[in-house]
């Protein structure tokens, strides 16, 4: 494996952390501040991935479930209309299947109470984590707190989802009701179409997903980390504890921590460790130094289309497709959301366009695994964060340097 940037205490125990997505990144650099010798591995380097393309918004209320109840009736439109929000290729159906009857279990009263529990626990003061962590990295201007827009086409509509947004308010996240009035007080480029709204006046976002993430590594490098650029392969427990096998050799380590989003079955399948994580692939389209079009972050509930001012542009970002890792990119995917950005928002006339296409690691319940993995002492799991590792990567790496620590102070 390539040279350390710089040397770790060679006294530490050795960690390796698989992934430098934003959620590998915060634990790499967690880890790292207890004083252990820490590697990050990464195919390509930080932010490569989702942390490239996400939408930028720390949604600390999203703590409702893809899988809802009712959520059986969506599947044949999911298979029969490539334009729906959520879609499902007919031709991974088979493969998807394991994950879709988990998917439908999940949907029940009970375990979307448990669920919601459970991602509330972990998004709690993910809002100020990331600000302080922001200033602590250097780029304190890459957060931005001016609250989230949900948006409706008719109070109607937003009754339709008032189960969701009562969840919200049962685990005690505050929110205001607007009519087409308070919309254009806080956004007028917002076409007639949206009449209702719901505003979440304390959210946040990162401006650039991607430099929030480098800056992260860059500080994990600059505390003594080592970063490796290399494809891991394989994962075998020894003795001692792990053998962690890459594209440039063989590296020996008393922890691993796999974090490596959608790809990390490929990893534990071999072990024995049988997770039901699936690709959601999401995309995303920014219209270059269009930033001012909205001045916050905005949702349209009804295509699931999250709208974000970033620092060089407006992103759109959006869509479920359950296609697994191979298939190239769909066009039409991001034509979709470039098509209702220029219907919804005024200012983008003229502006050129960028695509992007990523694979968001869900679980069926959309509840990460977090922690140790049953039955291989030194192997930590992070992975299974959805459409929310950047809300919870701060609170993800502070789980597992707690549980690493436990660990490791019951041996001594």
């Amino acid at each position: 494996m390539t040279a350390p940037s710089s040397s770790p205490d060679r006294s530490a125990a050795r960690v390796a952390v698989v992934g430098a997505g934003i959620v590998g990144s915060c634990i790499a650099l967690a880890l790292r501040k207890r004083g252990l010798a820490v590697t990050l591995i990464d195919r390509e380097g930080p932010a490569s991935g989702c942390s490239f393309g996400n939408s930028g918004a720390i949604s600390v209320s999203s703590i409702a479930p893809l899988a809802m109840p009712g959520v059986l009736a969506s599947v044949p439109k999911m298979l029969a209309d490539p334009d729906s929000p959520l879609h499902l290729r007919l031709g991974y159906l088979p493969a998807a299947a394991p994950w879709l009857a988990r998917f439908v279990m999940s949907a029940t009263p009970a375990r979307v109470g448990q669920a919601a529990a459970a991602l509330a626990a972990l998004h709690a003061g993910a809002i100020d984590r990331h600000e302080a962590l922001a200033k602590e990295v250097g780029v304190p201007e890459l957060f931005l707190k001016r609250g989230h827009l949900h948006l409706y086409r008719n109070a109607s509509a937003l009754d339709d989802d008032r189960a969701a947004w009562q969840l919200r308010e049962r685990f005690g996240f505050r929110f205001e009701t607007l009519d087409r009035a308070g919309i254009d007080a806080l956004e007028p480029g917002i076409a007639p179409g949206y009449q209702s709204a719901i505003y979440l006046a304390d959210h946040a976002t990162i401006l650039n997903p991607a430099r929030y993430t480098q800056a992260v590594a860059d500080a994990f490098l600059a505390r003594g980390g080592r970063f490796v650029r290399g494809e891991v392969r394989g994962l075998t427990r020894t003795s001692a504890g792990w053998t962690v096998t890459g594209t440039q050799g063989a590296s020996d380590f008393d922890h691993v921590v796999v974090a490596a989003g959608a790809w990390s079955r490929t990893l534990l399948d071999p072990l024995g460790i049988r997770l039901r994580l699936e690709s959601q692939r999401g995309y995303h389209v920014q219209f270059t130094g269009a930033r001012n079009v909205v001045s916050r972050t905005v949702v349209l509930t009804d295509q699931k289309i999250f709208v974000t001012p970033m620092e060089d542009g407006l992103r759109v970002g959006g869509t479920v497709e359950i296609a697994g890792l191979k298939r190239p990119p769909d066009p039409r995917r991001a034509a979709i959301l470039e098509r209702i950005a220029r219907e919804t928002f005024a200012g983008l006339e003229g502006r050129p366009v960028t695509t992007w296409m990523g694979h968001r690691p869900c679980m069926p319940d959309s509840v990460p695994v977090i922690g140790a993995a049953p039955g291989q002492p030194g192997l930590w799991l992070a992975v299974g964060h959805g459409h929310l590792g950047l809300t919870d990567s701060i609170h993800t790496a502070e789980r597992i340097a707690d549980a690493l620590e436990a660990a490791r102070q019951g041996k001594r």
